[in-house]
């Protein structure tokens, strides 16, 4: 290495005692500014909770300098693929555990709950958006934990993680379900201050500030947020000692008696679903072993020079599902000794204020990243089936149609179906729910498409075949429909068409 290279990526003792100077500057202006905040609540019960929020926010922020200085990064020679003990198939793990129901006393299941539709051009809680049957996403999870609680006469409660966007619309809609065989209990996430990029000082001026002032930390989030609501320690004095926690847009996520059973019997306090990555998941977060400890890497934390080895699927196989069965106890430990520390995931957003776009920045965490800090934790590979999420109007097309079919809240793939799921692009006439109702007012029948592809002002009819690779492409200003009963297999269809029925 040239000695020019060598200057450029090696900090002086003068470089780290400006940036030192620097950060605590930033630091001191970040706390008066809470501190403000802070004064500006006049209700003495909410402001116990509020105080103790910034606190944590300023934690996260003061590591967030020292990080950011101290360029803390993964050295990648370092990074080796996981033992067989450190990630296990789901295939050896003895078939017997999937009968043994005895284990049910001790589970909860927490669904994430504090996304927006708004990606799909939805109001209120992602939660509610219809997915199959007249059925919402909190539906089908309500549906799956009730059958499981009666066919094996159990009391499984569910939680639900809520973040101040989704927290009313979810305690209303909640209520439905209070006849039902099944404990439903919600709490809140933490309510952080976005930032603003050039001065690193808080965007709200007040704790009533407009809400794009402030940001859900991501679902790292969720430790805390669990041992301050007080639902931690009510799940401890139920008996509960596992918590299974998922996307609650993860349509594949439900209980699975053999994981469970594995879990205790193995004594591990953490275990993360793997699934094997398909060229649509190249960037999804993998785990590796790093200095004898199984850990997480996303692809943010990887080197530029890497990420194209990172996204190389022969060499990291499987990707995080955010399927996650964590220990009650270990939670309660790590919290209370202050050892959960993940890795901040700096977000980079903007608002509109008096007109002007302004950079903003969240610090956020992802509760994957916490798996180094349990005890014989470890990930297990698990059929396709359980990664089931639904982002977008592409992902409703599939979980909508004859592809699935629904058994007590549970999407079942349909028998006949041979190979992977299709892939499916639709373009921005069908980015939202509107859009795609619109458009596709009818759900093509797809048991036996491999690929579809529709850009444009494209209107499918009734009754619509699509096989193998369907490709549509409609050219801007232009239309086309395709007629009732269509069947289309291996097809580029292109320009302009409207074929009128006789």
């Amino acid at each position: 290495m040239s000695t020019a290279t060598v200057k450029k990526h090696t900090k002086t003792h003068s470089t780290y005692a400006f940036e030192n100077n620097t950060n605590s500057v930033a630091a001191s202006q970040m706390r008066n500014a809470l501190n403000k905040l802070v004064d500006s609540v006049t209700d003495d019960a909410v402001r116990s909770k509020f105080e103790n929020e910034m606190d944590s926010f300023f934690s996260l922020f003061r590591r967030y300098l020292g990080e950011k200085a101290s360029g803390n990064t993964l050295d990648w020679d370092k990074i080796k693929s996981p033992s067989a003990d450190e990630v296990v198939d789901y295939k050896v793990i003895e078939t017997s555990q999937a009968e043994n129901v005895s284990h049910l006393d001790k589970l909860a299941v927490l669904k994430l709950n504090g996304g927006l539709g708004t990606s799909m051009g939805c109001v209120g809680p992602k939660s509610v958006i219809e997915v199959r049957d007249g059925n919402t996403f909190l539906d089908l999870s309500v549906r799956q934990i009730e059958y499981l609680n009666r066919q094996y006469d159990s009391d499984v409660p569910l939680l639900l993680m809520n973040s101040f966007n989704t927290d009313n619309d979810t305690a209303h809609l909640i209520k439905k379900y209070s006849a039902n065989r099944i404990r439903i209990r919600s709490f809140n996430q933490s309510k952080f201050p976005r930032v603003l990029r050039d001065s690193l000082l808080p965007v709200p001026q007040s704790c009533n500030d407009q809400l794009d002032s402030w940001y859900p930390p991501g679902h790292g989030d969720l430790f805390e947020s669990l041992h301050s609501s007080g639902e931690l320690d009510a799940l401890l004095a139920q008996g509960r000692e596992i918590l299974f926690v998922s996307n609650g847009d993860n349509l594949g996520a439900t209980v699975d008696l053999k994981i469970l059973n594995h879990m205790i019997e193995t004594g591990a306090e953490y275990i993360m679903e793997l699934t094997d990555k398909t060229r649509a998941d190249v960037k999804g977060g993998t785990l590796i072993s790093y200095d004898g400890q199984v850990r997480l890497l996303e692809v943010a934390q990887v080197p530029k020079e890497h990420v194209d080895e990172f996204k190389n699927i022969r060499k990291f196989k499987n990707f995080n599902t955010n399927n996650l069965w964590i220990n009650v106890r270990a939670i309660k430990r790590l919290i209370e000794s202050q050892s959960l520390s993940m890795e901040i995931i700096p977000n980079q957003k903007t608002i509109t204020r008096n007109g002007h776009e302004i950079n903003v920045l969240q610090l956020e965490t992802a509760c994957g990243a916490a798996i180094r800090h349990f005890k014989g934790a470890h990930g297990v590979v698990v059929p396709r089936s359980r990664f089931l999420p639904v982002k977008t109007c592409s992902d409703l097309l599939m979980v909508k149609s004859d592809l699935f079919y629904l058994e007590h809240g549970t999407l079942k793939i349909d028998p006949s179906r041979f190979g992977p799921n299709p892939l499916i692009k639709l373009g921005s006439h069908f980015k939202k729910v509107s859009g795609f109702n619109s458009h596709i007012p009818h759900i093509p029948r797809i048991i036996e498409l491999d690929h579809l592809t529709i850009t444009g002002n494209v209107f499918l009819g009734k009754n619509v075949t699509l096989k193998g690779t369907v490709i549509i492409v409609c050219s801007e200003g232009q239309r086309i429909d395709i007629p009732n009963g269509s069947v289309l297999e291996n097809v580029v269809i292109t320009g302009n068409l409207q074929i009128l029925e006789h």
